[in-house]
């Protein structure tokens, strides 16, 4: 299959640019390398050492003899470009990872919100008005969040996009319909996915564009097969306060004797996926399109759920780091339940790789290992939700 990745060069599309070039398919990245110069604007490098693009690009031909080919095109801004290499290379699959990922830094203020929106939705509706431009049948998998359904499932366990409603006429009495599921995003980042979902709805619908929407739990781990086979393949791992994943937080926290920062009561429950089932997921979306003329295909990409606090208890006994409750920038509720179907990914095959103690482990070894690295100031999380909060994260020791 060809398969162009947007974003590739990132936290999830570089994983699965190389596990999808490894099983044989034609891949090629398109990215700004923005996430880069992100890194430079927060003076918050991955923990890892990122070799540049083009020196992952040739450790990944000496180690494999596989080429991946690259891009640089800002697909928010650039649509001429997209159009032209769409209409030039006519991949199977587009995998859309172009969008600004992390909640934290799309709530840091006015500048970071706007950047959210105008390079997300951008990216994604260029991508879209582009396919039906090229006149090509090309199949788009996008990356989208658990976020966008929020937290609050009144006991329900959360659909795969779709809820079925009775709705009640006075004309012609219960009517089933099936809708989108009412969203409830708690960040601008979230906001965005929303607004994605809508459009994958409209170009489906108007134009019988192919589209998965994956709805995907919070990524842990930093090793897939193919980032391990040289040091210049490693997968950027983030720890700071707007980038870094809570379990991997806590991880790099607990390796370098920095207390676990929970904040609030530790009992929001989030959903979670290790990465080596992204990559995995991402092929099974790939093998299993949509028809033209069908509904967005909507995947919830997760396989397993976990309060916070839960989670930081379990750290610390298996590495010895105290636990500290530190007020929380967030606005949402201090407790909630999560109860979400993820039927579609078990039944194509997925096993799914849940928080074993030998893998929590590995990644608290990568922590150690680059330890150097870590800029302490960075771990505390800055961004607030509201202008009225306070910013009371306490200094650590």
């Amino acid at each position: 299959m060809k398969i162009a990745i947007l974003g590739g060069d990132g936290f999830c599309g570089w994983p699965a640019c190389l596990y999808l070039s490894d099983r044989g398919h034609d891949v090629t990245i398109i990215d700004n390398l923005s996430r880069r110069a992100i890194d430079k604007e927060l003076g918050a490098e991955s923990l890892t050492l990122i070799a540049s693009i083009a020196e992952r690009l040739d450790a990944w031909y000496e180690v494999t003899g596989k080429t991946i080919g690259f891009r640089n095109i800002d697909v928010a801004q650039d649509y001429d470009a997209l159009l032209d290499f769409l209409r030039a290379e006519a991949p199977d699959a587009v995998v859309h990872f172009a969008e600004q990922r992390a909640a934290p830094y799309s709530m840091k203020n006015s500048r970071t919100k706007r950047y959210t929106v105008d390079n997300n939705i951008n990216a994604t509706h260029n991508l879209l008005a582009a396919i039906v431009e090229s006149g090509l049948d090309i199949h788009v998998v996008h990356l989208g969040t658990m976020g966008v359904y929020g937290y609050g499932t009144a006991g329900m366990k959360i659909p795969e996009g779709y809820l079925d409603v009775m709705v009640h006429t006075d004309d012609h009495g219960n009517i089933e319909q099936s809708i989108l599921y009412p969203s409830n995003p708690g960040s601008v980042y979230h906001m965005t996915k929303v607004l994605d979902q809508h459009l994958f709805a409209y170009y489906a619908k108007n134009d019988e564009l192919r589209v998965t929407d994956l709805h995907q739990g919070i990524i842990w781990g930093t090793w897939t097969e193919q980032t391990a086979r040289d040091e210049r393949l490693i997968n950027r791992f983030d720890y700071d306060g707007d980038y870094g994943t809570v379990l991997n937080r806590f991880l790099i926290q607990a390796g370098i004797g920095y207390p676990l920062t929970v904040h609030g009561t530790g009992g929001q429950t989030r959903a979670f996926i290790h990465i080596r089932d992204m990559v995995r997921c991402i092929e099974l979306a790939l093998e299993n399109p949509p028809a033209r003329g069908e509904r967005v295909k909507i995947i919830n990409q997760m396989t397993e759920t976990h309060r916070v606090r839960d989670l930081a208890e379990l750290v610390a006994q298996i590495s010895g780091a105290t636990v500290a409750y530190v007020p929380n920038p967030r606005k949402e509720s201090a407790e909630n339940e999560l109860f979400v179907s993820n039927d579609t990914f078990l039944s194509l095959g997925l096993k799914p790789t849940t928080l074993a103690e030998g893998l929590l482990h590995e990644v608290e070894e990568v922590a150690q290992r680059y330890a150097d690295r870590v800029d302490r100031d960075k771990i505390p999380a800055q961004s607030l939700w509201t202008k009225n909060q306070r910013a009371g994260v306490p200094e650590l020791s």
